[in-house]
Order: C-alpha cells, then sequence, then structure tokens
C-alpha cells in the first residue's frame, strides 16, 4: 500500500494553481459535478516517496514526470542522465517542471492532457 490515500468517491487533482490547463480541468470538473479535492503542489509539496508513487501508478519513471519543455527547467537545467533520488530532489525542489495536472481516483490515475480527460477517470 502507498503513501497516497485514494477514494473512489472523489478525484484528487495535483496541480499547479497558475498552471491554465489545470484551472481548466478544475473549472470543467466542477461544471460536471465532480468531488474534487485539488492539491496544489506548490503549497502543499509532495513527499519523495509521493513522488514516485505518482511515477510508479501512472507507469513512468519518475524523469519522465519532468517536463523538461518547462521555461524553469531550461532555465536551470540542462538534458541530464540522473539517478532517480536525483530526479525526485529536482522535482520537490522545483515544482513547477512536474508534469501536470495529474487526477487520482481509487487505483486509477491519469496524466491530464486535456481538461476533459477528467472524465476518464
Amino acid at each position: 500500500m502507498g503513501e497516497i490515500a485514494t477514494s473512489n468517491r472523489q478525484i484528487t487533482l495535483y496541480y499547479i494553481a497558475n498552471s491554465v490547463r489545470a484551472k481548466q480541468t478544475l473549472a470543467y470538473a466542477k461544471a460536471e459535478g465532480l468531488a474534487i479535492q485539488p492539491i496544489d503542489i506548490l503549497k502543499t509539496p509532495l513527499t519523495g516517496t509521493q513522488i514516485a508513487e505518482l511515477a510508479t501508478r501512472l507507469g513512468l519513471e519518475v524523469k519522465d514526470l519532468v517536463n523538461q519543455d518547462h521555461p524553469a527547467f531550461a532555465k536551470k537545467f540542462e538534458t541530464l542522465e540522473l539517478s532517480t533520488n536525483d530526479w525526485i530532489k529536482m522535482i520537490q525542489h522545483n515544482p513547477e517542471i512536474m508534469k501536470q495536472p495529474i487526477a487520482l481516483r481509487g487505483d486509477h490515475i491519469i496524466l491530464v492532457e486535456t481538461p476533459t480527460d477528467i472524465l476518464k477517470i
């Protein structure tokens, strides 16, 4: 069992509040009447274990959670080959570079690409 608590009754949405996609996803979910527990990862930092668990549940490596096209990544880093722990630390210290929003309900998880993806969960 992982560190992240899940519920089949509501969707936990990991997001960054100033993200356009996240704002649209939240608005769409509320318009559809979905029960959402929003977690702004800039205000509520994720632990290393939570980051690793999200990646595993998504079927990704931790480095694949990093948006290497994000301006904050390009400004501070270059394409790197790092250990999983180093990628986790990078996300923890620079949460804005993590791909998001991520929606989780029960055993189902998705990386939201478009606001309507929230209906898939």
